[in-house]
């Protein structure tokens, strides 16, 4: 019943604040303009992370229990703190070596003193404990990494929101089965801020998340697929369902953030570009090219998203050694294919399109059409002469 109330509150609350802020930002001008990355058309508000993780965390302590505050403390002064770089950084734009500051400090709550972290292999390649500091050190990098990976895919309507509300619902799910109900009331009240901001962030947007929501819910899905991950991998089987292949299963809850950031890593170095320069080469930007809209575009990969973690939960015991390069191939191959029909709508719309002498035709055709005829001067002179 806590759980309920908790998504409904946020949902309340995010739903009453998002319009207030958009107000807000309008009035104080804090618009993100068209133009380099940006492929929405006008001048829309950002910073609407304030609305779902204000909103989220006015569910949460409305409904935790003392003892569930105590047990998710750290996790939740991290990811208040992670809000806070998001917010610095849409208020004045932080340095990357600032940024990395800023994300490691939460990195530190959850990993060191919340001990949420991979602890192990589980079996995969025949591994299963790991020294602790590697431990630490594989953590440290997933989360700094995942993060930002999934800042980088918030550039179409409504995607980023999409995305994270299939991971959190079914996360929320699992982790009330495996009897950690302070981590499910936690995803799904976050579901609950995101429910409300998508209201107002499906297409056509009439506000971002920025920064603010982008680094605060990647951290906030960062750590909980982690902690999911370590559960189903050192958990009984008795204890709830447990998955035999935990690294597939984390990959394919972030499977499209994954993608995209080696895909880009990949494709740029090849290019002997560096892999941290913005451009317009992400996956949304692909799709978009290939025709889809952006709720199209998000409907899309949060559907693919989910037939990932369908694939994993269906093959629930199956291992690590045959579901995790199986979901690679996939991915492998779904991004093959991506690429290929994207040249091709590519092609096809410059073949439709006319040439330049053709547009150019066409134009001295309609300025001539808009030309008001004129009586020849020289009919008159001919009728005077005649006259004469």
């Amino acid at each position: 019943m806590n759980i309920f109330l908790s998504t409904a509150t946020s949902f309340f609350f995010g739903f009453l604040m998002t319009p207030v802020l958009i107000m807000i930002l309008k009035r104080i001008n804090f618009m993100e303009a068209p133009g380099g990355r940006k492929i929405h058309a006008g001048s829309i508000p950002s910073m609407g992370g304030i609305a779902i993780i204000v909103a989220s965390f006015l569910g949460l302590f409305a409904w935790l229990s003392f003892d569930q505050i105590v047990e998710t403390r750290y996790f939740l002064v991290a990811l208040g703190i992670m809000f806070s770089v998001g917010l610095r950084d849409d208020l004045i734009e932080l340095t990357a070596f600032q940024k990395l500051i800023g994300q490691s400090i939460p990195a530190f709550f959850v990993i060191v003193m919340a001990d949420i972290r991979i602890s192990g292999l589980y079996g995969f390649l025949g591994i299963y404990e790991i020294p602790y500091i590697v431990s630490v050190a594989i953590t440290f990098f997933a989360i700094l990494v995942l993060t930002n990976s999934f800042n980088l895919i918030d550039g179409a309507d409504g995607l980023a929101g999409a995305l994270s509300l299939v991971t959190l619902t079914i996360l929320g799910f699992w982790f009330y089965t495996a009897d950690m109900v302070s981590y499910s009331l936690i995803s799904f009240t976050l579901v609950g801020g995101i429910l409300a901001f998508l209201v107002f962030n499906w297409h056509p947007a009439k506000i971002f998340m920025g920064d603010t929501g982008s680094l605060s819910l990647g951290f906030a899905l960062t750590v909980l697929v982690i902690l999911f991950v370590d559960k189903t991998g050192t958990m009984a089987p008795w204890e709830g369902l447990k998955l035999n292949a935990p690294f597939a299963a984390g990959m394919a809850f972030l499977i499209v953030p994954i993608y995209d950031t080696v895909r880009i890593f990949v494709k740029r170095s090849l290019k002997g570009k560096s892999p941290l320069k913005p451009d317009k080469s992400h996956v949304h930007h692909f799709l978009i090219r290939m025709g889809l809209k952006h709720d199209q575009v998000a409907l899309t990969l949060g559907t693919v998203k989910l037939l990932f973690i369908a694939l994993v939960f269906f093959g629930y015991s199956l291992s690590d050694h045959f579901l995790f390069p199986t979901l690679i191939l996939v991915a492998v191959g779904l991004g093959i294919w991506m690429d290929k029909q994207t040249l091709k709508n590519i092609k096809n719309n410059c073949k439709r399109r006319p040439s330049l002498s053709e547009k150019q035709g066409v134009r001295r055709k309609k300025l001539l059409s808009r030309r008001k005829p004129e009586i020849s001067k020289s009919v008159f002179s001919d009728n005077e002469i005649n006259m004469n």
